[in-house]
Parts: C-alpha cells; structure tokens; sequence
C-alpha cells in the first residue's frame, strides 16, 4: 500500500486533529504571560522568579479569555493591586486563588463583569481593608481571607457580620490589628457607631385595581448613615421614586395587572451590611381569555385555553347557545396556574357527532367579563365520511341548564339539580338510530320473502292442479 493511500480517511482526520490540538496548546501558551503557565481554561502563575507585577492577561486575539475558569497565583510578592479592568475579560471565571503574594489593594469594582465567580480565596495576602461592595453582587459558596493584616476599624465590620452567618467547618481565624499592633479576633472586635443599617416600609393596602396608583414611602437609620435605594425588579408599570436622606418614597402610576405578585423592596446600605424591607404588590383585574382553539384529542378530547384574572374568575362553558352542563364526562380541568393565570382545557371524553357544534368560554369575576367562542368538530354522522350532510343538521341544538362553575372546582356538582349527562343521551340517540334501522330492514327482508314466496305459488304446476282438482269433486261424493 502506498504512503498515499494510507493519508487517507480516518488516519488524515487523526492526523488535522492532532496538528489543531498542538496549535492550540501552542496558541495559549504563547499569550500566556511571563511566569505562568496558561491551557485553553486554566491560568496558574506560581513561578516567584521573574515573578509577575500585575495580573495576568492573556494577549489580544491569540486566546478566548472568557474560557477561563479558574485562575491560581501564588508566591507572587511584587503583585499588589487588582485593577477596575483586570479580570473583566475573564467573564466565565469561578475560581480565583491569589495567596502568599503581596496583594494589598482591590478596586471596588474590579469584579463587576464576573457573576460566575464563587470560590475566591486570599490567603496570607497584605490586604489590610477590604469592602464589602466587592462581592455584594455576587453568589459567593466560599470567601477566604485567613491570614491578611486587617486594620480594626468599621470597615471591616462586614467581614464579622458575614463569619457570624457561617458555622462549623466554614469559620474562619480572622484578626485584625488595633492601634497598639496588637491582634484582635474578628469575632471579638467592637466598633463604637458601626453597626447594620435598618429599612422600615410603610405602604398602604397594596392591593389595587388595574390603572390605577400608588404610593410607598420607606425611612432608613444606622451608623454610619446609610444609603437608601428601591430595588422594584423588573416592575412593569411606570414608576418614579424621590430620595432624601434617610426617607424616600416611590410613586407607581397605571399599575399593570402583569405587576401582581412583583416585590418591591427598599433598601439600606452602609458599610457594615444591608437591610431590607419588602411587600408584594396584589392587582385584580377584569379577565381576559388570552387562549381558546379548537379541540385536540389525546387521552381524551380537549378545547384547550389560558384566562387571566384576580381575583380567581369563574368559568361557564355554553354549548350552541345554552348552557352546557358539565360531568364526569365533560369537564374543565385546569392543568397549570401561574399566579393569575390558568391553563387548561374542557375536557370531552368519547365525543361523537352529537358534540359537534360552538362552544363558548365565558370568564367573569367582580371586575368584568370576557368570552371566546371556537367551533369542534368531533366526527362526521354515521355512514357519512366527511361529517356534511345536506339532509341532516350538522349539529343539534339542547338546553343542559347549569350554573356557573367555579375555576377552582370545576367537577364538583353536589349542590345542583341532577340532569341527564350530555354523552349519555348522546350514546342513547346513537343507539335508538340504529335500533330503527335494524328493525326496518328485518320487516323490509321478511316482505321481500313473502312476495317471492307469492310469486312462486302462482307460477307454481302443482299449485294449479291442486286448484282444478278441487272444483271437479263431485257434490255426491
């Protein structure tokens, strides 16, 4: 066989593969930065000599930095300071290690870009303060500091509020120096005027009717003072808030009923930490029947629908007109609630032609009323493929007299006047047609019988005999 031939197929394919492979550990490598070793997710700077003065950055175009996942420096004494823009790059990063170098200085939004990050460890670093507003934005599993020479002051209170959270295995030995160089436990460190903020909420009834308005007012103290926000999500309506010192209040006008259930806090920040206080916004509204279509079959039937509503509106179904009554055998089932709304369907067990027709959804609650109107077609009569028969109505027209069934309870009917179900009577016609229709063609064949039989005795030799004979009998015998 020739060297040719053996390039070719899956020998050639290992072969590319093997030469991208190579490029690619080669192209990392070659943007990774002095002292450190890179791979196409890892970066690890542990080498002291040269050493690195600034935080590793991989070299534009010629690596992927938001594959990075974990970063690790150790012994890296001339390493200081983490920039505003040093890490922003690494924006798939869940692992940062800088321990035993000489770290003492982190800019407070230097992790702003990095909401992936969870483990973040540094150990025996000269960090002597450090804020809270680092790591405030982010879900932290693992924050550890052992080993920093913190200055005690109310800076670093937020770091005690935090360990007093944790227990077990997770506490950590932190001190702190005081003004005489002497070593302090976190955990015993007191700070006169230091301390956690509180946020106080009044608010009126919040439950409102759709369009219309609302106001909320919050106070805050604490020591230091503290910074008082609104934190509304992602409220819908329109919304305009007014700050002041420690008071404040919002203004949410032409209140959308997609706001019911949002939650709306107000906030107040220091130093030390944050409190909150929040209320959930309840809005009713009239209903809506965002959803009806025509019947889909799967167990069984279903004319599937959505409705909005607060409160929980009652749903009636009508059939060609008149109320339809519901059963064991038909019935609203609601499958999904999703706060104020409903997804479901009427449920047909077994239709036949007798359940074709309109059917109409009405949904009402104190607010107002809406309904929707689709037309099903189950099966066509019988004996006619298509369902369209000139001669015979496609659809036939009852009155089931019921009420009203409530979205929560749809089944239940213990306190109604019992009726005839809709499927029993429908199953009772089917079977009266073609009771009919058996019978009729019993007598039709039994006529066609005698007839022929008639027929015969007429063209019949012996019956003609039997009739001369009889008139020659003599009267004497």
């Amino acid at each position: 066989m020739s060297s040719g031939t053996r390039w070719h197929g899956p020998a050639m394919a290992r072969f590319w593969g093997f030469c991208w492979l190579v490029m690619g550990f080669w192209r990392a490598a070659f943007a990774c930065p002095t002292s450190c070793k890179c791979s196409a997710s890892r970066i690890w700077c542990s080498d002291p000599s040269p050493g690195i003065v600034a935080f590793p950055r991989l070299e534009a175009n010629t690596a992927d930095p938001e594959n990075i996942t974990e970063i690790y420096i150790a012994n890296q004494k001339r390493l200081e300071v983490i920039n505003e823009d040093d890490v922003e790059a690494y924006v798939g990063l869940k692992n940062l290690t800088i321990v035993d170098s000489g770290l003492k200085f982190v800019a407070h939004k230097a992790f702003l870009k990095n909401s992936n990050l969870q483990h973040i460890n540094f150990t025996r670093n000269k960090l002597t303060r450090l804020s809270r507003k680092h790591f405030r934005h982010l879900d932290l599993s693992e924050l550890i500091l052992v080993g920093n020479p913190f200055t005690c002051s109310c800076d670093i209170m937020w770091i005690k509020t935090l360990q007093g959270t944790k227990s077990g295995p997770e506490a950590q030995d932190l001190y702190c120096l005081n003004e005489s160089s002497k070593n302090i436990p976190l955990a015993n460190l007191q700070i006169p005027n230091c301390g956690l903020p509180s946020a106080n909420l009044a608010a009126p009834n919040l439950t409102v009717e759709e369009g219309k308005s609302i106001t909320l007012s919050c106070s805050v103290a604490g020591d230091p003072v503290p910074n008082m926000y609104w934190d509304v999500g992602n409220l819908v309506s329109k919304h305009l808030n007014e700050t002041s010192h420690t008071q404040g209040s919002l203004r949410i006008t032409n209140i959308s009923s997609d706001d019911s259930g949002k939650q709306i806090s107000c906030v107040a920040e220091n130093i030390v930490g944050e409190d909150q206080d929040s209320v959930n916004l309840t809005v009713h509204f009239a209903p809506t029947i965002t959803f009806l279509e025509s019947p889909t079959s799967d167990h069984h039937w279903c004319i599937p629908f959505t409705v909005k509503g607060n409160p929980k509106p009652a749903l009636q179904w009508f059939y060609n007109g008149a109320i339809l009554n519901e059963s064991k055998y038909i019935c609203t089932k609601i499958h999904v609630t999703n706060h104020t709304e409903y997804h479901g369907c009427l449920q047909l067990d077994n239709p036949t032609h007798m359940n074709n027709g309109d059917y109409t959804l009405i949904a009402k609650n104190e607010y107002g009323k809406d309904e929707k109107q689709i037309s099903a077609h189950f099966m066509g009569w019988p004996g006619i493929d298509d369902g369209a028969n000139p001669n015979y109505p496609d659809v036939i027209y009852e009155d089931y007299g019921t009420a009203a069934n409530d979205i929560g309870d749809t089944t239940n009917r213990s306190n109604e006047i019992p009726s005839t179900d809709v499927a029993d009577k429908a199953g009772r016609e089917h079977l009266s047609v073609y009771a009919v229709v058996v019978i009729a063609s019993v007598v039709g064949f039994c006529l066609l019988v005698m007839l022929f039989l008639l027929k015969l005795a007429r063209h019949s030799k012996f019956g003609m005999k039997g009739f001369v004979l009889f008139h020659k009998i003599p009267l004497d015998g």
